[in-house]
């Protein structure tokens, strides 16, 4: 395979290089507050003194439930010089769901904000649970600032990201030193060096958080971190902080465009605008383009992949010129990547132009689920293939034009949605009889989930004591936007449920 990098440096080590090479140049920026390289390295080398004084150790899994702040990526490289492994959960889940996910997890201690606090389960734990606030900067501040001096190994797990799966169960992803060094590589593709500015606005608990959010900073540049997306102040940041790079989903795109003050905003400084998750569509591209004046760049991805794997680079954004089309396609594969489409009923490649489902080898994909083996052998083949679960066809250059998801997930604003788990809610529901949930179209979110429901006989629960109940167990963003009551939902002779049927008969996003 070519491109595949022969050496990796851990998070840990580019830290260390970094404060040692350039200790003053500025690293990470949070309302106002500017660390340095050699800041950062001394904070990350007591929190990890202050986490093993607590008993944290190499392979320890430490969990965090917090919005954005700098102390999260502090972690990152607080736990990669122990050995440890940090897993950032949502904090936009139910408490039922971080409580699942602290199961699973089995995390030595766990680190909170007020928000991640109040997710915390009712039952008594024995976890430790730190806060951050005086208590936490006390403890960093009197802890060792000595490196702790671990340096891991290629296929040391890193991070444990949580993906929501197709049964609804939570899966926590595992991913490498080795998988998670090519941001680097990432970060020279999309023209970052340590002269860049990045702004993140993505949460840290999402690979478009955590991995490109690392990707300047791996780089030596300037990161500039935002607590959650906020259009006013990304259109402030950006001339303040003289910001060239950024990913937006393509909703936070249109939102700043709409907003009246992008008319009079100073965006000269700005590069690079990434967007994933959805195309971005030629008419949004065109008042983009516009309205920031920078260049765009498209990328595919998923949390299993350590983040993106697929480019459409900007020389093929022209919404006007011959080759428009190429706007619905996600791009060609990265050069260390290989990709295939892969017919399912005969496991052999498509032919050009037919849809089979996208996968993936590379060093960047997971080393598999925690604690979850089944899940994996089915993710991951004896040759190391990993199957996305995305439909799809390549052209005759290999830009790949993803075309319907096996998976059914469901994507709004940004965020992975499975229908599986908001079927199980909604199945525990004394109403319920049946119930099948599927995407349809939405004005501002892309896509929003649409429940089908068959009540019990002799039940009469209406619509809005059905949203209520699963506002009550899954995260509101995940939550259907509609219910639809129905006698019987579609399915085959064997029982199946016949999504694409439902998607005709209400207009779903095809």
């Amino acid at each position: 395979m070519s491109g595949v990098i022969r050496e990796y440096n851990t998070f840990a080590d580019v830290i260390r290089r970094h404060a040692q090479e350039r200790p003053d140049a500025p690293a990470l920026t949070f309302k106002g507050d500017t660390h340095s390289f050699a800041q950062l390295h001394d904070a990350t080398s007591r929190t990890a003194n202050m986490l093993a004084s607590r008993g944290v150790g190499p392979g320890d899994r430490v969990a965090l439930i917090s919005r954005n702040r700098p102390e999260m990526f502090e972690l990152i490289y607080a736990c990669n010089k122990l050995g440890a492994v940090l897993a950032p959960l949502n904090w936009r889940l139910s408490q039922r769901e971080i409580a699942q996910i602290l199961s699973d997890c089995m995390a030595s201690v766990v680190i909170v904000d007020e928000i991640g606090e109040g997710l915390l389960p009712d039952e008594s734990s024995e976890v430790p649970v730190l806060r951050f606030g005086p208590d936490f900067d006390e403890a960093r501040a009197a802890a060792s600032g000595d490196d702790p001096g671990h340096s891991g190994g290629p296929d040391e797990t890193a991070l444990i990201l949580y993906t929501s799966g197709t049964t609804g169960l939570p899966k926590g992803v595992m991913l490498t030193n080795r998988g998670m060094s090519y941001t680097r590589e990432l970060a020279k593709a999309w023209g970052m060096d340590s002269e860049s500015v990045n702004l993140v606005a993505m949460p840290l608990f999402h690979i478009g958080g955590c991995g490109y959010g690392s990707s300047t900073m791996l780089a030596g540049g300037h990161t500039v971190l935002m607590a959650e997306v906020d259009v006013l102040e990304i259109l402030a940041l950006i001339p303040r902080h003289r910001v060239t790079h950024t990913f937006l989903v393509p909703a936070v795109v249109q939102s700043m465009l709409n907003a009246p003050e992008v008319a009079d905003a100073d965006l000269q400084s700005l590069q690079l605008l990434m967007y994933g998750a959805a195309p971005m569509g030629d008419v949004l591209l065109r008042r983009a383009m516009d309205a920031f004046g920078c260049k765009f760049m498209h990328a595919y991805g998923m949390t299993e992949t350590s983040g993106t794997v697929v480019i459409l680079e900007p020389e093929s954004h022209d919404p006007d010129g011959p080759r428009s089309g190429l706007l619905k396609s996600c791009g060609r594969a990265l050069p260390w990547v290989e990709l295939r489409v892969v017919d399912p009923a005969t496991g052999k490649d498509a032919m050009t132009g037919d849809v089979g489902e996208i996968w993936l080898r590379t060093p960047m994909v997971m080393k598999g689920y925690w604690q979850n083996a089944t899940a994996t052998r089915e993710a991951i083949t004896a040759e190391g293939w990993f199957r996305t679960g995305d439909a799809a066809y390549l052209d005759e250059e290999g830009h790949v034009f993803l075309f319907d998801r096996f998976k059914d997930m469901i994507i709004s604003g940004g965020e992975n949605i499975y229908p599986a788990e908001i079927e199980n809610v909604l199945n525990g529901h004394p109403a319920v009889a049946e119930v099948g949930v599927i995407g349809v179209a939405h004005e501002k979110w892309g896509e929003t989930p649409l429940a089908v429901v068959v009540r019990k006989a002799g039940q009469a629960a209406d619509a809005g004591a059905l949203i209520a109940y699963t506002r009550k167990n899954l995260a509101t963003y995940k939550c259907p936007s509609r219910i639809v009551f129905v006698e019987s939902l579609p399915r085959n002779a064997s029982g199946k449920l016949l999504k694409h049927v439902m998607r005709d008969t209400y207009g779903a996003t095809s």
